[in-house]
């Protein structure tokens, strides 16, 4: 049995970030991954193959869709699905070596194999030929993540014609017909990547709007921008059942405020209602740890409640995010160094990667609202950016909430173009306690999408310029 002051089971964001910021500070460190490959959900069936397809995606539409000749470039494209695909394999082939080369470059062991926990201080890892290794830790960090939320009564497999969002991202060829199960990020960006390559899509959600926990505003206009595109939505409808029908999916739905069914058939179903916690075979209960009946594993500052054992990341509180995996892997393993370890959870943006993008971050004026806060607002559309307007780009706006008194930033909200690279300026000046003022007053370079977001923070004291 090996000696360690920590080891992390889970390969992701948060626990490769967790295993590189702990050789960083010279802890004697092992990270566990059963999936043969680091990099979690997000390098290898998530945030970033889906990524390479919404950019090989886009600009087959541009070329395809007539953005191309509007420029004077006249081409006649032709979709190789299979390069597509290879190439979006490579680019994770390559991130996942990245992430192995990182750890061989902070001393940190790769445990290959499925972790569970065995008692305090002890995790055992069952490698792919079924052999078990003991691993005796000083701390351990539960790193698992999440996977897709299944539907009730419906069967998922990704071999049939009813997938989830690992399924979607590996479609053997261009569905005619696709529908979306779940109006969120999830359901909407694979939702266009298959749109874009000539499939219609249609979205079906149970609530009555789509993207939920964003800005009403900015989900409205988004919807527009989304139908105009060619997305068709059912909104307020509840999915009563799923069915491989051998050519095609069959899915019976009926409203959710009551009505007769419907049945609708396309050539695929997505699945993507969500991401539920992973904890399964993890050994929790070895060590007298319940999670909620969500599945999630409650955290004070990342500490369970078991002496020397955490948790960061999807499979506890709060969004599940990559980058709040990695914020709370470094603030985690900090705090097992005895330093200060830190999140801000009201400063944690969140971002759609369609076209327009949708970019968030703070609070809501849903949110404000409901808690009685008087605050200012300040927004500016796209259509007045010179930048935008010359790449052709306007659909969308910023809009900055900020306190009416103090005019601190509470919270930016837009859809637009590279609005996901945008917002992270509005984090730097909520961490500091700016207010919108700061943002106005600091000149930023023309022409360029970002005079968008000065000038809606210009707005909130009613001096927006056109830029």
């Amino acid at each position: 049995m090996a000696q360690y002051d920590v080891v992390i089971i889970g390969g992701g964001p948060g626990g490769y970030n967790a295993a590189t910021r702990a050789g960083q500070l010279g802890l004697k460190t092992a990270i566990v991954e059963g999936r043969g490959k680091l990099g979690g959900t997000c390098l290898n069936v998530g945030c970033m193959p889906s990524k390479a397809l919404l950019h090989a995606s886009e600009y087959y539409e541009a070329a395809a869709g007539g953005e191309f000749a509007k420029l004077g470039i006249e081409v006649k494209p032709k979709l190789n699905l299979d390069q597509m695909m290879a190439q979006k394999a490579e680019s994770v082939e390559a991130l996942t070596k990245g992430v192995e080369f990182i750890m061989k470059k902070n001393k940190v062991e790769y445990v290959k194999g499925w972790g569970r926990i065995d008692g305090p201080g002890k995790v055992v890892v069952k490698a792919e030929d079924g052999s078990e290794r003991v691993l005796e830790t000083k701390n351990i960090v539960i790193a698992t993540g999440s996977e897709p939320t299944p539907l009730p009564g419906v069967t998922i497999d990704n071999a049939s014609r009813i997938v989830d969002s690992t399924g979607a991202l590996s479609l053997p060829s261009v569905p005619k017909s696709l529908i979306v199960v779940g109006a969120g990020v999830i359901g909407l960006e694979l939702g266009s990547v298959w749109r874009r390559l000539g499939a219609e899509v249609t979205v079906v959600e149970y609530l009555d709007r789509i993207v939920p926990g964003t800005d009403t505003e900015v989900a409205t206009a988004f919807q527009k921008i989304l139908t105009k595109q060619g997305f068709k939505f059912k909104l307020g409808a509840k999915v009563t059942g799923a069915a491989d029908k051998g050519k095609q999916a069959e899915l019976t739905l009926e409203p959710v405020a009551g009505g007769p069914a419907e049945t609708l058939q396309a050539d695929y179903v997505l699945v993507a209602i969500g991401r539920r916690p992973f904890t399964q075979g993890l050994g929790l209960e070895t060590v007298g740890i319940t999670p909620d009946k969500r599945g999630i594993i409650a955290n004070d500052h990342y500490k369970t409640g078991v002496d020397g054992i955490w948790v960061i990341g999807d499979v506890t509180s709060g969004p599940m995010l990559a980058h709040k995996a990695e914020d709370e892997a470094v603030a985690c393993i900090e705090l097992i160094a005895g330093k200060a370890g830190h999140v801000n959870y009201d400063i944690i943006p969140g971002v759609i990667y369609t076209k327009p993008e949708v970019a968030t971050v703070g609070k809501t004026e849903d949110e404000l609202k409901a808690a009685g806060v008087a605050y200012k607002v300040g927004k500016f559309p796209f259509l007045a950016n010179s930048r935008a307007k010359i790449n052709h780009e306007t659909d969308g706006f910023v809009k900055v909430l900020a306190d009416a008194k103090t005019d601190r930033i509470l919270g930016a909200h837009a859809v637009g173009p590279n609005v996901g690279d945008m917002i992270a300026e509005i984090c730097v000046a909520m961490e500091f306690g700016g207010s919108s003022e700061d943002v106005a007053r600091t000149c930023h370079p023309h022409p360029t999408r970002s005079e968008a977001l000065r000038q809606a923070a210009m707005g909130v004291e009613g001096w927006t310029m056109q830029a």
